[in-house]
């Protein structure tokens, strides 16, 4: 990889997903530019994601399936994988016989980029110009669908369509808050007086996991809620070099680390997956879960005993987020052009209306068609980070192995092997290890 430009962030920041603007010109019921032309009865089309049954996309997806099943002909082999499990397999599976057809993948220099720098996954330019994809995605989101020849996102070939957004926010359970007297968390005051008041009353005020990417975004909303985009160029695409002990950082570990001790983040989070923290939030043993829009959906079907309330993270113009995962084609796809086909469906207003209505992020919708409540207040809450310019990407992106490297020093920081200046001093290391070897 080479040095990167700032337009990147920037582009993604300011233009990505303005729900409220972004629309399909297409009506809801007009069938996409060659989609579904073509009878392929008796062929097969394998498609992996790692979305809930019930997620927006996972329900969104699965009306894709239909439309596609019925409009070819053909019939789809559903995998359902997990995420850790496809981004620690994905170079050597969508290199093999076993490759599927379509998947969703991360988005990312050190994920999607790096495939598409070796070759693994497809350039789909051709396809962006039959199907006219980057006119449905609007201005910027095409920046994480697109890569160079070193893997750099922003600029190059497009090798992924992303079809819905994604951002991270904090969930509360509203009747834990009433219940203890306490006002909803709208600044770092709030919050931090739930967080004592409930710790107090022998109840853990965060759920979280430290095996998986819960708390390592934690950790980075906490340095982003010292931060300027400068310091996200920095981080994210190697503008500057990273001053691991400077504010930004040291406050989100100092924090992190305190929380743990004030008993505010339980040390069970070391061996608790993301799926345990989600869990814990929905059974309403917990009162806070600071997470992603991917769940949204899940905690409106799956909440059936308290009142959801969800926030923005307070007092930070910053926060993570991004344009969704996307959707990328195998080099050893045995079905590139059905593949495309049903990439298109997933594009169609139906689906992405439908996608919005179950409580996700769409691309491409006509705004119009999404009346639900729930919602509207979720695209309401994006817009607030998207108006101030504050989508930042994850913490995870600089580096290939990043994502390990930072749980793995979350976990010791919780267990107490590590103190802050120790846990960031392993970071910089991981970090510098592969970032000092491609900034210019």
């Amino acid at each position: 990889m080479k040095k990167h430009t700032t337009i990147a962030v920037a582009a993604v920041a300011a233009g990505v997903l303005a729900l409220a603007a972004c629309s399909s010109d297409a009506s809801s019921d007009d069938p996409t530019t060659g989609a579904g032309d073509g009878d392929y009865s008796g062929e097969t089309l394998t498609v992996m994601h790692y979305e809930g049954e019930d997620s927006a996309m996972g329900i969104a997806w699965n009306r894709a399936i239909e439309i596609f099943e019925e409009e070819t002909g053909a019939t789809v082999d559903l995998q359902v994988t997990a995420f850790e499990d496809l981004n620690a397999s994905a170079e050597q599976l969508f290199d093999s016989s076993d490759a599927p057809d379509v998947s969703e993948y991360n988005k990312g220099n050190g994920t999607a980029g790096q495939l598409a720098a070796i070759g693994v996954i497809q350039n789909l330019d051709d396809a962006y110009a039959e199907y006219g994809w980057a006119d449905k995605l609007g201005a910027g989101i095409d920046t994480i669908a697109m890569y160079n020849e070193d893997g750099v996102m922003g600029s190059g070939s497009f090798y992924g369509v992303p079809n819905y957004g994604e951002f991270v926010f904090l969930y509360y359970n509203a009747d834990m808050f009433a219940e203890a007297g306490l006002e909803a968390p709208e600044t770092m005051d709030d919050v931090l007086a739930a967080a004592e008041a409930f710790a107090a009353d022998g109840v853990t005020p965060f759920t979280t996991s430290a095996q998986e990417y819960p708390m390592g975004q934690l950790w980075y909303q906490l340095a982003l809620s010292q931060a300027d985009r400068s310091w996200v160029d920095s981080y994210q695409l190697y503008t500057e070099p990273v001053d691991w002990t400077g504010a930004e950082v040291s406050y989100a570990t100092e924090t992190l680390a305190e929380w743990v001790d004030a008993g505010y983040i339980s040390t069970d989070v070391t061996g608790m997956t993301a799926e345990d923290a989600g869990l814990q939030f929905i059974n309403g043993e917990v009162p806070m879960f600071y997470s992603g829009s991917w769940w949204y959906g899940r905690m409106l079907s799956d909440i059936t005993t308290f009142e959801l309330g969800i926030t923005n993270w307070p007092d930070t113009t910053l926060t993570p987020g991004s344009g969704g995962n996307i959707w990328v084609i195998p080099v050893e796809s045995e079905q590139p052009e059905l593949a495309k086909v049903f990439i298109d469906i997933t594009m169609r207003p139906e689906v992405q209306a439908l996608l919005g209505e179950s409580g996700g992020l769409p691309v491409a919708a006509n705004t119009d068609d999404i009346a639900d409540e729930d919602a509207q207040a979720l695209i309401a809450l994006f817009n607030e980070v998207n108006d101030r310019d504050g989508l930042s990407f994850y913490p995870d992106w600089p580096t290939p192995s990043f994502y390990g490297d930072l749980n793995g020093v979350m976990q010791g920081l919780v267990n107490g092997d590590f103190t802050p200046a120790e846990a960031q001093a392993e970071l910089e290391g991981y970090y510098e290890d592969y970032v000092s070897t491609v900034r210019d």
